[in-house]
C-alpha cells in the first residue's frame, strides 16, 4: 500500500504525541532526518520554479475562502508535529539562552512543547470551550511556564509546564465557558464532586445519591445539591425545537405569572359592562360609585374622603351609595354583569 507524505507526517505526529520516538535504521531520530529531507525537497522545488517557492502566493490561484475549523485544526496539528521533541540537555541549553533574553530560544521551547498542550486540552473537551480555544488558552499557560522555568532544579520541563497549562485551561473554562460565571473556588469544588460521582458510578453501577457523594467528600448533602444545581447549564428560550427548526423552546414554556388570554378577555368584558352601566347614571351618583370602589384606576375611598370631595357629610354619601347600587340592580347592564359572573 502506497503511503503519502501527509499520512506519514500525521502518523509521526500521533507517535510523537504519545511519547514514541521514531528512529531510522541508522539510529538517527526520524523527525530531524525527515525535516532535513523536507528541506532538501523544498529547495529542489524552489530551484525548479525559478526561485519561487511552491507555497508563494500566485495571483491567478489566490484563494480568500475561510477554511472550516476542522481543517484549521488539522493544519495546526500537522504543523506542530513537524517540530522535533527536545531532550533534557536541549531543554537546559534553551533555558540558559532564554535566561539571557534570547527570544528565538523561547519560541523554540514553546513550539517544541505544543504537543503537550494539545494532549492536556483533550481532557477538557465538552466544558464550554472549543478545542481550538482550549489549545489557545493552554498555549498561553505554556508561554508562562517557559518564562518561569528554572533548569537548576533538575526536573523535566514537561512536568513543570503541565501545571501551568492546566491552570490556564481551567481558569479559562471558569471565566469563559459559561453564560453565568462561576467563581474559581466553586469550580474546584464542582470538579471534586464530578470526580467522586464518576468513581461511585463505576463502583456502584448506578447514579449515586447526594448523600453518598457527601460521605466521600466529608460535607453535607445540601452542599452537594447546591453544587450540582450550580453546574447546570442555562438553556436559551430561542433554541430551535424540532427537525425543521421552525419552533423555539420559548413557544412551549408557560409563564405562570402571566394572565391567561381567557381571563384577560373576561376581565375586559366585565370592565366594559361596568362602564356602560355607570354611563346610565347621573354624573354625581356615577362619581360617588367610582370613588368609593376605585373604578377610575385609583384606590377605593372612604365615606369621609368622598364626603369632603363633594362637601357633604359621610352619612349623605352612604345614602347616595345605597340608592345608586339599588338603581344599578334594575339596569339591563347590571343583568349582563350577573350573567357574566
Amino acid at each position: 500500500m502506497e503511503v503519502t507524505k501527509e499520512q506519514l507526517q500525521e502518523l509521526h505526529s500521533y507517535l510523537s504525541e504519545h511519547g514514541i520516538d521514531v528512529v531510522g535504521a541508522d539510529g538517527r531520530n526520524a523527525s530531524s532526518e525527515g525535516a532535513r529531507v523536507e528541506a532538501v525537497a523544498e529547495a529542489r522545488k524552489t530551484r525548479a520554479n525559478g526561485g519561487v517557492p511552491d507555497d508563494a502566493p500566485r495571483r491567478p490561484e489566490l484563494d480568500l475562502t475561510v477554511e472550516p475549523s476542522l481543517d484549521s485544526l488539522r493544519l495546526y496539528l500537522r504543523s506542530i508535529g513537524r517540530v522535533p521533541l527536545l531532550t533534557a540537555d536541549m531543554e537546559v541549553a534553551l533555558a540558559k539562552r532564554i535566561e539571557r533574553g534570547d527570544m528565538d530560544a523561547k519560541q523554540h521551547m514553546v513550539e517544541a512543547n505544543l504537543r503537550l498542550v494539545v494532549s492536556i486540552a483533550k481532557g477538557y473537551l465538552g466544558r464550554g470551550l472549543t478545542f481550538l480555544d482550549l489549545i489557545q488558552e493552554g498555549s498561553l499557560g505554556l508561554i508562562r511556564a517557559v518564562e518561569k522555568f528554572d533548569y537548576r532544579r533538575g526536573y523535566k520541563f514537561s512536568t513543570y509546564a503541565t501545571w501551568w497549562i492546566r491552570q490556564a485551561v481551567t481558569r479559562a473554562i471558569a471565566d469563559k465557558g459559561r453564560t453565568i460565571r462561576i467563581p474559581v473556588h466553586m469550580v474546584e469544588k464542582l470538579n471534586k464532586v464530578v470526580q467522586v460521582e464518576r468513581q461511585l458510578v463505576q463502583s456502584l453501577g448506578r447514579e449515586p445519591s447526594p448523600e453518598e457523594i457527601a460521605t466521600h467528600l466529608e460535607c453535607t448533602a445540601r452542599e452537594v445539591r447546591d453544587i450540582l444545581r450550580m453546574s447546570q447549564q442555562p438553556i436559551s428560550l430561542e433554541r430551535p425545537v424540532g427537525e425543521e427548526d421552525e419552533s423555539e423552546l420559548g413557544d412551549f414554556v408557560e409563564d405562570e405569572n402571566a394572565v391567561s388570554p381567557f381571563e384577560l378577555a373576561a376581565e375586559n368584558l366585565r370592565r366594559e359592562n361596568v362602564r356602560r352601566a355607570l354611563a346610565a347614571l347621573p354624573q354625581r351618583e356615577r362619581e360617588v360609585i367610582e370613588m368609593r370602589f376605585g373604578l377610575t384606576g385609583g384606590r377605593p375611598r372612604t365615606l369621609e374622603e368622598v364626603g369632603r370631595a363633594f362637601n357633604v357629610t359621610r352619612e349623605r354619601i352612604r345614602q347616595i351609595e345605597n340608592h345608586t347600587l339599588k338603581k344599578l340592580e334594575s339596569l339591563p347592564e347590571a343583568q349582563k354583569l350577573r350573567d357574566a359572573s
